[in-house]
This record gives C-alpha cells, structure tokens and sequence, in this order.
C-alpha cells in the first residue's frame, strides 16, 4: 500500500525506473514515448549526460546556500545567459522552483512596483480566460480556466478576464485574421477603461496559450497591438512562457515571434528540461530600479530561491538549446509534425483544428467538424484518450474545458527538442489509434 498522496486517488499509476532519450520506461520494462515531456517539460529528453554532470559537479562542490545570505556562481552565470538572450529591456533574473513561484513572484512585483513608484491606487491585473497561470492563489487567480477556479472562488484575488485571443472560435465570418487580433486585442483597453487606468497595474498572457486551450497561437498583430495599450495607459505586460517558452516554439522566448517586449516574463518548465525544479521571473531595469531606489527589498520569497544545483541544471540546460542548434531543430521537427498532424487528422470527423508553433502543437477535437460543436462533458474523451494513449505506449497531454472551462477537448503535444522523424511517426500512429479507439 502506497503513502503517497497521488494526483487521482482512483488511478493507479505505474513506476517509472529509467528514461532514455524520449522515452520514459516503468518498473515492468515497457517503453513509452513522452509526446508531451511530461507537461512540455523534459525538452532534451531523459539522461541527458551534460546536464546530469552538470548537476552532479554541483553537488559535489555546493548543494545549497540561502539567498538570505549568499548567491552562488551557478545562478550568477544563468541570470548572464538569460539576460544576454531575453527581449529588449530585460535586466534582472529572480529564480524560483517552478511555473507557479514565477508566476506569483511577477504579479507581487507589479503591485510592489506601482507602490513604490507612488502610485497605489494601481492594484487590479487583468488577465485573459481560458488562461493558465499556475496553482497557487496567486497564479490560479490571474488563471482564466473555470473549472480549476470553481472550489476555489471565495478564496481567490479579484483579477478581471477578458476574451482570450482564439482564432478557431472568436474569429467571426468575414473578418480577416489581422482584423480580429485588432479586435481581440482592443478588449483590453475596453477593460482597463471600464476600471479606470489608474486602477490597473498589469495585463497577463501566455503568448502561446498552453494546457487550457491546447498551443492557440495570437492572430496576427495582436500582442503588438496589447503593447500598445500597455504603454499608453502605463500598464505593465507580464508574458507567462512557463510552457511555451526556453525554445519550445522554435525561439528560446515565444514573444520574440511576436515582435514583442514584456515588462515582465515568467519561464520553468523547459528551463529545467525536467532535470531539477527551477523556474524564474526576468523584469525589465527599469521595475528593478524602482525597487532599488525604493526600499531596496523585494517584500517576497522562498527558500529554494536560487537553488545552486538547481540553477547548475538550467544553465546547463539553456547551454545545450543554445549550442547544439536546437532552436533551428524545433522549427525543423515542428514543421514535420504540423505535416504529419495534417496527413493523419486533416479530413478526420472530429478533428476542429490542428495549431501551435515549433514543438508546440494541439489538436482540438469536436463531435461536428462543420459546426464545430464539442462533444458532451460526459463522454470524457479527453480522459479517455490520455488513458488509451498511454496503454499504447504515448504519453500525451489531452484537457478537456477547452472552450468554456466546461465544453471542448484538446490534445496538447510537446515532445523533446531531439526528437526523431520515425519518433515523430510513432507518435502521430498511437494519437491515432488512441483518438479512434475513444470515439
């Protein structure tokens, strides 16, 4: 009988024992291939020797020090990389353990800047539906999914949602994709009126939408556009990357294909690449100063913050994207995916959509492709092709809610950046047989 408190207490789940390349193996030798790196996390596959060298040599030297007290080289040398390759303005690098401590730490700064800057009358965010932002308070109230805020409502922060950017569904008859993004992205100065702009301190977003909406990309001119709101009323953008970005999408930030700078941006997930748990909020010079000028103290923390070991692995990780040429790689095998995602699923009944950018892909599934109507909540169809996909030997990302928090499916697919073409034709086969044997 096991002790561990497990994330379904009716599910049994399997011991993994190894990992080699993409695939994860259990405690009875059976081999499964990761198509979505756990959760669009384990970016350069498992056993990968550098990084675990990397770690190793760390802990030989120092496991940890206190950020109370110390820094340490390790996360000296990762906040100089990060910083050497972030957007314009980027300056200062917080370390955390995960998605969710970025996400908390990046809106605590925007209230902790606007106070200090003399203005604390700026203390509402505004956030997108259809949004994850992580699970903590914090991060599941800027979050826009319905269904992981539901018991938790009385207890979380007053943020407001606006429509999320989603070209599949919002984009009406007629109207060109740019014009949409135009529209999409004008409900934000809509809301930060209906609040007054001095009420605002920060918008949030993922630029590619990740495990609520399945890899929903912006239409064209949309994040340049929510810029553009942003600096006109003085309203800090915070880009939550945790899953898109570290090379996800085929550039190490996402919003570079945007065109755009954020204020604030939050990375974990692949910045770790599974190896340790680390996560990290960059800010811009400026918000940084404020601070300095200020009290000097960034009223927040953790004790994990900077983690010497942990930061060893994400340098050692964000080195291996940057000089093995896997930036180049990940558009390369994204583009071969979308083309085999096409062959397999273009002219399948209830597949609505197949999107996403670099390693980054989802495919919404419908009941009625001409409608584009979702099947009903209770088929369970999400569940159940994560289910049927795992029994062939695919690990998969499928979330249901994708709509409304209630209504849709989606399968979200994130394989390592070193996966193979003949991996990437095992992968799109079991989705296949998953999804038929399911519906």
């Amino acid at each position: 009988m096991s002790h561990i408190f497990p994330r379904h207490s009716a599910q049994s789940y399997p011991v993994a024992v190894g990992g080699e390349g993409c695939y994860l193996i259990d405690d009875t030798g059976k081999r499964y291939l990761d198509g979505s790196g756990g959760a669009a996390v384990s970016c350069l596959g498992h056993g990968d020797p550098d990084v675990t060298e990397a770690i190793k040599a760390q802990l030989d030297q120092l496991a940890f020090a206190h950020t109370g007290f110390f820094t340490s080289a390790p996360a000296e040398a990762l906040a100089d990389l990060l910083v050497e390759h972030a957007p314009d303005g980027l300056d200062r690098v917080y370390l955390v353990s995960g998605g969710s401590e970025a996400a908390e730490a990046a809106i605590k700064l925007a209230r902790q800047y606007w106070v200090e800057k003399g203005a604390p009358s700026r203390s509402r965010l505004i956030a997108r539906r259809q949004s994850y932002h992580g699970n903590t308070i914090g991060a599941l109230s800027a979050g826009g999914n319905e269904w992981r805020r539901a018991q938790f409502g009385p207890l979380l922060l007053n943020v407001s949602h606006i429509a999320p950017c989603y070209e599949y569904r919002l984009r009406e008859a007629g109207e060109s994709a740019e014009a949409y993004g135009l529209r999409a992205a004008n409900a934000l100065e809509e809301e930060i009126l209906r609040l007054g702009p001095d009420t605002v301190m920060a918008f949030m977003a993922e630029p590619v939408v990740g495990a609520t909406a399945g890899a929903v990309t912006a239409a064209p001119g949309y994040f340049k556009r929510i810029r553009e709101i942003c600096d006109t009323y003085g309203v800090l953008l915070i880009l939550d990357e945790v899953m898109c970005g570290m090379g996800r999408t085929g550039s190490l930030f996402a919003c570079e294909q945007d065109g755009v700078a954020p204020d604030i941006v939050c990375i974990a997930k692949g910045l770790g690449a599974g190896y340790q748990p680390i996560g990290a909020m960059l800010c811009t010079a400026q918000i940084y100063d404020v601070i300095a000028a200020g009290s000097g103290f960034f009223q927040h923390g953790h004790t994990y913050l900077g983690h010497p070991a942990a930061a060893a692995g994400g340098l050692a990780v964000v080195s291996a994207i940057l000089q093995r040429g896997l930036l180049p790689r990940v558009q390369e095998k994204g583009d071969a995916l979308h083309a085999r995602l096409m062959e397999q699923f273009k002219q399948h009944p209830n597949i609505g959509d197949i999107r996403g950018r670099g390693l980054f892909r989802g495919i919404e599934i419908v009941e009625d492709r001409e409608s584009k109507a979702p099947f009903d909540p209770s088929r369970r169809i999400a569940a159940n092709i994560k289910k049927a996909a795992f029994e062939a030997g695919l690990i998969c990302y499928p979330m249901s809610g994708t709509i409304d928090g209630k209504h849709g499916d989606h399968v979200l697919l994130a394989p390592p950046f070193i996966i193979s073409d003949d991996q990437l034709d095992e992968l799109t086969d079991k989705l296949s047989q998953a999804l038929n044997a399911v519906i």
